[in-house]
């Protein structure tokens, strides 16, 4: 009885802790890459193909910088005088000349902001994840911050000075309560602060480690997405410490992506999943990644764009659907002016890229690679530059306007479940020949615009689809057109 009673006992507490949170995942993982880099990406990561980034802070004040630039970097471009002193110009001119870039915190008021009407436009956008700057460059941060108010007084602390409220706790509850995803930015260097222009060493023990610590602890996001790594190499940063820690001691273990900007010359080598910024993303699905890339040619809000230098709805589309034919996500970036509200041009392009989802999102979430990403017409194919920063990436060139002679992506695919699934960025007419795709004995096609099983025969080892009559005034979402073709082998 006694032995029965004691198993009893541990059986009852063991069962307390597990549903208390007391005991983690019984991975334990060390400070090195060998151990790190063991860890798989969450499979919702993989899943959720599209997310929307927030860039917001001090620098939506000001939000200006020359055409071509990113607005974000206001600080460093004014005190740096770049540009030809162009931003130092604007600024004395704007704010006069002992206007300092601390200054900014009492009009960074956020007076209109509502964190659920974001929450709601990031929902009807189809975004299954965010990410939110929580600290760019300058150190500011939208949450209370000790390290933050300790080095720079109390105009970084946003609950004390300016919106008087805790950001990232407001919108992290607010896009739960939508079912999205929390993706928190965090840069891991800052170009002013005290310690780090005197002793690096010391900026990551005293300042960058509590601070990062305190950040994931409070907000327990599933996507911690560094940045800023490019000074400090990876030893120097002790990066493997901190993900260890991170994975070791994060109640969300399990749900925990990250990137691979932990040191310099690091990205596309190590991480959760490989990034490219304003690029043209990755050949293939062979390890998680994601194009992360503004509307227009900035992440923070620019007055200097006009609705020229924005990227059209059907652009960012057809760039989405390429994106994920390859095996990729695409966290395409938003940035807030300083009042709270997000610039009517950026809302329309995520209510658009929503339109489209809600009728064609089965192609899109939860799918894989297919054995090639596309189908191209006959021609050259035009050259692909790939890389981590600022490749080009001429997605209309590539599909619906190739200059003379050129080859064009004429079928995008995806594939999930069996199920192939065709995109087409232009109307196919009235056939679609799928070229080496081999149906099976219970294949069907259908048009999800519309739901309409087609006809379909096999020709040659092709499958050659019977489409209906193009009809504007029913079909919603013309930005591409995509069709389920079922019991398909990969």
């Amino acid at each position: 009885m006694g032995m029965q009673r004691y198993a009893i006992t541990v059986a009852l507490l063991w069962g307390t802790m597990v549903s208390c949170g007391v005991v983690r995942s019984a991975q334990r993982y060390e400070a090195t890459w060998e151990s790190i880099d063991v860890r798989a990406t969450p499979e919702w990561f993989t899943d959720a193909k599209f997310g929307v980034f927030v860039c917001w802070g001090l620098y939506s004040v000001p939000a200006w910088t020359p055409k071509g630039h990113y607005a974000e970097w206001y600080q460093y471009w004014l005190q740096e005088k770049s540009f030809d002193g162009q931003v130092a110009e604007f600024h004395a001119r704007t704010y006069g000349a002992e206007f300092q870039f601390r200054d900014f915190a009492p009009r960074f008021k956020a007076e209109l902001w509502d964190p659920n009407a974001w929450a709601g436009l990031f929902a009807r956008a189809g975004a299954r994840y965010i990410v939110l700057t929580t600290k760019h460059h300058s150190g500011y941060t939208l949450w209370p911050s000790a390290e933050a108010e300790r080095t720079y007084g109390v105009n970084y602390n946003p609950v004390k000075v300016g919106p008087k409220r805790d950001l990232v706790g407001d919108l992290a509850k607010a896009v739960r309560a939508r079912d999205i995803k929390l993706g928190l930015y965090y840069s891991l260097y800052e170009w002013y602060h005290p310690l780090w222009k005197s002793d690096k060493t010391r900026f990551v023990e005293e300042h960058l480690f509590p601070q990062f610590k305190d950040l994931v602890t409070r907000y327990e996001p599933e996507v911690v997405w560094a940045d800023g790594e490019w000074d400090l190499s990876w030893e120097q940063w002790r990066s493997p410490e901190l993900l260890a820690w991170l994975f070791n001691h994060a109640a969300n273990e399990k749900d925990v992506a990250v990137n691979d900007r932990w040191g310099k010359g690091i990205r596309h080598k190590h991480g959760g999943f490989y990034t490219t910024e304003y690029g043209s993303g990755l050949d293939d699905d062979t390890h998680p990644w994601e194009e992360n890339r503004g509307m227009g040619h900035s992440y923070g809000y620019n007055r200097a764009e006009g609705a020229q230098d924005y990227r059209s709805a059907r652009e960012l589309i057809l760039m989405l659907i390429d994106v994920v034919s390859r095996g990729g996500n695409l966290c395409l970036d938003i940035g807030p002016r300083a009042d709270g509200t997000i610039p009517v041009v950026m809302q329309e392009r995520l209510l658009a890229i929503g339109d489209w989802l809600r009728t064609n999102g089965e192609a899109i979430y939860g799918t894989r690679m297919w054995k090639t990403p596309c189908q191209w017409s006959v021609g050259e194919r035009p050259k692909v530059k790939r890389g981590e920063y600022m490749t080009e990436f001429n997605i209309l060139e590539q599909t619906v306007a190739p200059r003379a002679g050129q080859a064009r992506k004429e079928v995008l695919f995806t594939f999930k479940d069996g199920h192939l699934y065709a995109i087409t960025p232009r109307w196919p007419g009235r056939e679609l020949r799928l070229r080496e795709v081999q149906p099976g004995s219970r294949t069907q096609v259908t048009f999800l615009a519309t739901g309409i099983p087609l006809h379909w025969r096999a020709e040659g080892g092709d499958l050659i689809v019977t489409c209906p009559e193009f009809d504007p005034n029913t079909l919603s979402g013309q930005h591409a057109y995509a069709f389920r073709i079922s019991d398909i082998t990969r």
